[in-house]
């Protein structure tokens, strides 16, 4: 059956999303995301989201690409190809990715970052097309239904534990506790968070973003510790992020709010959870294993190096 590429449609938006929930089932996916994201890309990554379509219509893959805007370093694009597996063989990866590298190369990009899951045809399949492995990271799974979580323990003296929701009134707290975090999270490109207006669209308005969920640790009147959390309406429960403010780190307080949002997801009828990790970051893989996440699968980043 003929496979093509084009550019997303705004009625694309469910099928890319079932397609990536069928390729990724470690990362939550709606149309509605999906339709957010395509609208508020910010316009110096260049973003141009595809779909390999079967003739009749049918979302069979997804490409995500763009240029690492808010990366210090200039011409770093990526670009992620997710294929459902029940359409695997038609030569719709390969077609996506072709597509994908000549709109980066056009918009300056000289190195692309990809990431792959790990299992040998994958590998093979990147491998041939000249990418090279990079770091590693972990997709963990809880069963939230099931899971004996720790008991909620009162803060430390001087700590208060608030949602996102608190923060709506003067959201910079927040975004300074997100920028500083992210700004020493391992990765292969690094990221600055100096847009606030970008991050008010696209993180705190994100349709994913759980403001009541996610819990944030206040030390003294000084936001020092956060877990992010998504929902996606379908029980599932993911921690976008989990960050300690340097000056704050060895208290304790990353277990502290990452457990307050778990008993509180569960509260709200989420039955799954997911999180990611970098295969290196040892402190929050510790503290996933203590709640009782499992790893389900591993990917590996990949580098090409254009021109």
């Amino acid at each position: 059956m003929t496979v093509i590429v084009r550019d997303v449609r705004s009625e694309d938006a469910e099928g890319f999303a079932r397609a990536r929930r069928a390729a990724l089932p470690f990362m939550l996916a709606t149309a509605e995301q999906c339709a957010f994201d395509w609208a508020r890309a910010h316009p110096e990554a260049h973003a141009r989201p595809l779909v390999a379509v079967t003739e009749d219509g049918e979302v069979v893959g997804t490409a995500q690409q763009g240029i690492a805007h808010d990366s210090p370093k200039p011409g770093v694009g990526f670009v992620n190809i997710y294929v459902d597996p029940a359409h695997l063989g038609r030569g719709a990866g390969t077609l996506l990715l072709r597509a994908a590298e000549e709109h980066l190369a056009e918009r300056g990009a000289t190195t692309l970052y990809s990431w792959v899951l790990d299992a040998p045809e994958n590998l093979a399949w990147a491998e041939r097309r000249g990418y090279s492995p990079s770091r590693s990271a972990y997709f963990l799974r809880l069963d939230l239904a099931s899971a004996v979580l720790p008991p909620l323990q009162a803060p430390p003296a001087g700590v208060e534990l608030l949602t996102a929701e608190d923060f709506a009134a003067d959201l910079r707290p927040l975004f300074e506790l997100d920028a500083v975090t992210t700004a020493d999270e391992p990765s292969d490109v690094g990221a600055d968070l100096a847009d606030f207006n970008h991050w008010r669209a696209t993180t705190w308005e994100h349709p994913l973003f759980d403001r009541a969920l996610t819990t944030v640790a206040v030390v003294d009147g000084v936001p020092a510790a956060f877990s992010a959390a998504q929902t996606d309406g379908l029980g599932r429960f993911g921690t976008g992020m989990t960050g300690t403010a340097p000056g704050f780190r060895g208290r304790g307080l990353a277990k502290l709010v990452k457990n307050a949002s778990l008993h509180r997801a569960r509260a709200a009828g989420c039955t799954e959870a997911f999180t990611g990790n970098d295969t290196e970051n040892g402190p929050m893989l510790a503290i996933n294993k203590w709640f009782g996440y499992q790893v389900a699968a591993r990917e590996v980043r990949h580098v090409r190096t254009l021109g």
